[in-house]
């Protein structure tokens, strides 16, 4: 039997030999990129390297080592494109990002919309963000929202994106990509669902319970204690709290929000109903227009994976070599096309820095129909407290 201490001597020798060769490879490839530089040719040529690979597959036996091969040159490939699109960076041939900094977001002479009625959540987070005597209306659906900025009769709107028990909205990121429109700021509203009665009326009064059905579903051990209560879905929480209002009945009651019942008159009848004390939901305020704010922090993308393996962590793999935090991924399938995907990525960064726009350039060849959502500053509350679903890579 070979002797261990040989064996990682032998080891030793052939890692520095394939040390060597990988530099002397990247000189060759930094050669390259200088080329494509002045050509004006894309660094990502999929043809190319999958001709290379095959090629490369074909001179070694065995299954096992022609998939190690695949694997390690895929790699070094990707480690190429990136040595080549940092030489482009560093050319200052990038190209500038069509987006616009500015100090601040103008929050006065502004009209707001925001889908849902009187004491919704929505509400409380435009009041929250652009403050109390926000010029502003509402709408039925999350389209009209959007709608009425086309049509010119808002400058921002503010959606729901995301709740961190029900997860992300995902109509609402079809709408952001079927409309040309852009994040420019978040706020995260704590979801405290508070039993609301009429002035005078008693615990022990009541017989019906109004509520969304997430409502519902979100104080269930609550209601479970109440089980000769008629619990009944309406449309949202803070339309249960404008119908127990409008019906005066003293033995009716609504989950909303405490910012519903103030709106609508009610009062609270039970504090901390819901199950989950620290349920959220984060707000987009979104906007026709390509700025951001000069101190934002935060980036959402999206962006299609070609319909192969490997494809979206050679994508996910500019953010690691860029050193970017990726904090939330979600996936949709795209309209029409069946087994394929479109990602939503959030990312820590502004588009002024030059690792996000690196990372940019990578993924803008590599991936299809890409599109920058926003860039925007973290909500307070979030920038206070990591949030838990935040991934490191």
């Amino acid at each position: 039997m070979a002797d261990l201490t040989q064996l990682r001597k032998e080891l030793d020798e052939i890692d520095q030999k394939i040390v060597r060769l990988f530099e002397e490879r990247m000189e060759v490839c930094a050669q390259v990129g200088e080329y494509k530089i002045q050509t004006g040719k894309k660094v990502f040529d999929h043809e190319r390297e999958s001709a290379k690979i095959s090629a490369l597959k074909a001179m070694v036996d065995g299954d096992f080592n022609r998939h190690g091969v695949e694997e390690l040159f895929i790699q070094i490939m990707s480690m190429s494109r990136k040595l080549q699109y940092q030489l482009i960076q560093k050319q200052g041939v990038v190209g500038r990002l069509p987006f616009t900094p500015v100090p601040t977001i103008e929050k006065k002479n502004v009209r707001v919309v925001y889908q849902g009625v009187e004491g919704a959540y929505s509400q409380a987070a435009m009041k929250k963000y652009f403050g109390e005597d926000v010029n502003s209306f509402h709408v039925d659906q999350w389209k009209d929202a959007l709608g009425a900025i086309t049509d010119g009769l808002a400058d921002f709107a503010v959606l729901p994106i995301e709740n961190s028990t029900a997860g992300f909205v995902s109509e609402i990121y079809d709408l952001l990509m079927k409309y040309d429109y852009y994040i420019v700021a978040e706020e995260i509203i704590r979801v405290e669902h508070k039993l609301l009665g009429l002035p005078g009326a008693k615990l022990e009064d009541i017989r019906t319970v109004y509520s969304h059905e997430q409502g519902l579903l979100q104080c269930d051990d609550y209601l479970t204690d109440h089980a000769d209560w008629k619990k009944m879905a309406l449309e949202n929480t803070a339309g249960a709290a404008k119908k127990v209002a409008l019906d005066k009945d003293p033995s009716q009651a609504a989950i909303a929000s405490a910012f519903a019942g103030k709106v609508f008159g009610l009062e609270i009848l039970e504090e901390n109903i819901c199950s989950n004390a620290v349920n959220s939901t984060r707000f987009i305020i979104v906007s026709n227009q390509r700025i951001f704010e000069e101190d934002a922090d935060k980036i959402s993308i999206c962006f299609e994976t070609p319909h192969r393996s490997g494809a979206l962590y050679s994508i996910l793999s500019h953010f690691i070599y860029n050193n970017l935090n990726m904090s939330r991924i979600e996936s949709r399938p795209v309209p029409g096309r069946n087994w394929e995907y479109r990602f939503f990525v959030d990312l820590e960064g502004n588009l002024n820095d030059s690792s996000v726009k690196n990372a940019l350039r990578g993924i803008r060849e590599e991936a299809a129909n890409v599109r920058i959502l926003g860039n925007y500053r973290r909500a307070e509350n979030d920038r206070n407290s990591e949030s838990e679903g935040t991934i490191r890579i």
